[in-house]
């Protein structure tokens, strides 16, 4: 859900700007880790602002791998971000480069010209160049983002791609049921509205739906309709997403599977903050946005714990944000002083473990949907010939 937050920026002038968050208190929070002063917030998400949503957003990613493969090829970075605004065709970012090489001509380093734009480039970024200009190593600040980022997007498309044909065959089927009900089988009851008595208990309650159409179609629609909208509006509410999110964390399997994938994104995430030189502290607070408010309050639990001195592996794991096998790896992160790379070790590990679940998944449940599907049209279509069966019998 989107904010606009309306804010004191770290040079005391008042901007404005929008950003992603789960709700108004969050949107502040995230305000005010990147050092604004919050004066006012807004939610955008209403039916007028919906366009909006489609902007053109700022290829972070392609940018990092192309300022990369500059500095390494012995440009400065000012000259690699110039090379980088000249070629930019489309409008808004090339109008971000030239402000972002405006401030670095005034002697800011790029983390501050970067923060400028909260609704483009998110806090991990700008947190990630802010640790690498204190050692130097920029270059290697980008590389590790841009692994970050492809690991992330690996998963993502995993995901996305195993859902797309069960929605694809849930939508057909939706349609091709909805076609029968809403045209073939009202056409069957006017043509047995004859013989209604000696129809089976099933088909006349099949037919009598046909009749209750034909009677009352325009106005079934139009409360179908106000159903379908008012369910999408009230989908978009984040009180809604979630009391959703909290109804399926409780299904046995799937409630874990989340959980699962939700950790590996927080793993990830601080692994590469602490390997970048964050404080543990700081990397815990900066990758809290990434979890659930489930999981978020647990994080808070464990980021207290360890400020009052326990350990990560022994914080993680008494408020529950650790598995067997992650907890052990986190102890040997602790005794090798290797945190950040055994986080992101843990997060390949629960990626793998993901992708095989989702793999097992889609292939037990694309035949389980299918099956379903054809057997309620399969009744649907029986319900309606069964008579046409019977006079058939009678008749000889």
């Amino acid at each position: 859900m989107q904010f606009e937050i309306k804010a004191v920026g770290l040079d005391k002038g008042i901007t404005a700007f929008s950003l992603d968050a789960a709700d108004e208190s969050d949107a502040v929070r995230q305000a005010k880790m990147q050092g604004y002063s919050v004066l006012a917030v807004k939610s955008l998400q209403s039916w007028g602002v919906w366009p909006g949503r489609w902007r053109a957003r700022f290829p972070l990613a392609l940018f990092s791998q192309e300022l990369l493969a500059l500095l390494e090829a012995g440009l400065s970075l000012v000259e690699a971000v110039e090379t980088l605004a000249e070629k930019e065709h489309r409008p808004e970012s090339r109008k971000i480069l030239q402000q972002v090489i405006a401030y670095l001509y005034e002697g800011h380093p790029l983390s501050f010209a970067l923060q400028q734009f909260p609704a483009q480039v998110p806090a991990l970024y700008v947190a990630t160049v802010r640790a690498s200009e204190k050692t130097g190593a920029l270059s290697e600040a980008l590389s590790r983002y841009i692994a970050y980022h492809a690991q992330m997007d690996t998963v993502r498309k995993k995901i996305v791609s195993a859902s797309i044909y069960p929605v694809l065959l849930l939508l057909v089927g939706g349609l091709v049921t909805l076609f029968l009900m809403a045209y073939v089988v009202p056409k069957f009851s006017s043509i047995y509205a004859d013989i209604g008595g000696n129809l089976p208990y099933l088909s006349q309650l099949l037919l009598q739906w046909g009749n209750l159409l034909n009677s009352h179609g325009p106005a079934m629609l139009a409360g179908l309709l106000f159903i379908v909208i008012g369910g999408g509006y009230g989908a978009t509410r984040p009180a809604t997403k979630v009391w959703l999110m909290q109804k399926l964390w409780r299904l046995p399997a799937l409630g874990d599977r989340m959980r699962i994938y939700q950790l590996a994104r927080f793993y990830r995430t601080l692994g590469m903050l602490l390997r970048g030189g964050m404080p543990v502290v700081t990397g815990l607070n900066m990758a809290s946005g990434l979890l659930p408010p489930l999981l978020r309050s647990q994080l808070q639990q464990v980021t207290e714990s360890i400020r009052e001195g326990q350990s990560i592996s022994q914080s993680m794991e008494q408020h529950g944000l650790t598995t067997p096998v992650s907890l052990r790896m986190l102890r040997v992160g602790e005794r090798t002083g290797k945190m950040g790379e055994m986080m992101e070790r843990i997060a390949d590990f629960y990626d793998e473990e993901m992708a095989r679940w989702v793999d097992w998944f889609t292939k037990l449940f694309e035949p389980l949907l299918m099956a379903c599907i054809g057997l309620i049209i399969g009744v649907i279509v029986v319900l309606m010939y069964f008579p046409i069966f019977e006079l058939a019998g009678s008749i000889q």
